[in-house]
């Protein structure tokens, strides 16, 4: 079955041409290609198209119609073509990004001015989403992933570092105790993130290998480290939660970090990830390069802190 889109192309170049053979010839088709498209044309419309004689080529009242409505065809394929081509150049167009809800409030919602005024032709979507999202089915153009990458089948750049800080209010350790070994944690109200394996509910791993594990509890448990981070300010207990969860506190003294005899684990990194295209739209690649530029050669939350924390 010959393409009806190339079809469409056949007929309006012959009708402008006059010819077969020049239509041919234009389209890089054999006279004989753009017969049998003329043909499949009228057999599939049931009616006449051109009139033609040895002298020359003629539309029908139904061709004059029928043309017509192929060039508003073809425009518009035009446009569209073009449309994505240019989105490939020039960012434009809607970015629909998913974030984590702490690092997207706390690091990623502060930098969209700058990228707006940098690209006035992107308009961003922002999720704010602890959920591990699914770009394809949900519809993501792009997401901050933070941890270890599970999924082998997105495209992944890697923007910033990830570690982790243990800390506390001045106010909970002067009433508690400040304690000195990871051991020491399971005599404290630890207060537990409830979607890390790392650092969750009732377990906190430390060590180079991730391989001290520490048994916690503590009042709170939440899905989100901005409620334990504040819970913590306010002297409930202890956190274990990423640097850019509490950098602010920490520089002000509102939260103070602790020296433990165990490193902190230290995550992956954090992920830009986006569906696998070999040339993906511009305005993925401009937020990418954009934030990646950002947090380099340090991202803004380490800066001013003690990298011993």
């Amino acid at each position: 079955m010959l393409d009806r889109l190339t079809g469409l192309e056949v007929f309006a170049k012959v009708a402008g041409a006059g010819s077969f053979s020049a239509a041919g010839r234009a389209l890089g088709l054999s006279q004989t290609m753009v017969t049998k498209h003329i043909a499949a044309l009228e057999r599939r419309l049931g009616a006449k198209l051109l009139h033609r004689s040895t002298r020359r080529l003629s539309l029908t009242d139904a061709g004059r119609n029928y043309l017509e409505a192929s060039e508003r065809i073809l425009a518009d394929m035009s446009a569209a073509d073009a449309a994505v081509a240019a989105e490939r150049v020039e960012p434009r167009g809607i970015l629909r990004l998913n974030v984590p809800v702490s690092f997207g409030e706390r690091q990623v919602a502060p930098l969209l001015p700058d990228f707006a005024k940098a690209h006035p032709q992107v308009s961003v979507e922002l999720g704010l989403n602890d959920r591990l999202v699914d770009l394809a089915e949900e519809g993501w153009d792009l997401a901050i992933r933070i941890g270890t990458l599970s999924d082998s089948s997105l495209i992944a750049r890697r923007i910033a570092p990830c570690r982790t800080i243990v800390c506390a209010a001045p106010s909970y350790l002067k009433a508690r105790g400040v304690p000195r070994d990871v051991a020491g944690l399971a005599q404290h109200n630890c207060l537990g993130y409830t979607l890390s394996r790392i650092a969750g509910v009732d377990r906190w791993a430390f060590g180079a290998r991730n391989d001290v594990v520490v048994k916690v509890s503590g009042n709170l448990r939440a899905n989100n480290g901005d409620a334990l981070r504040a819970a913590a300010i306010a002297g409930q207990g202890i956190i274990y939660q990423p640097a850019f969860v509490v950098a602010d506190e920490l520089r002000s003294g509102e939260l103070v970090a602790l020296m433990l005899d165990q490193p902190t684990v230290q995550f992956g990194g954090i992920y830009a990830v986006y569906l696998p295209d070999r040339n993906p739209a511009a305005k993925v690649r401009a937020f990418i390069d954009f934030i990646a530029d950002r947090f380099a050669p340090e991202p803004p939350w380490e800066r001013g802190l003690d990298s011993r924390n």
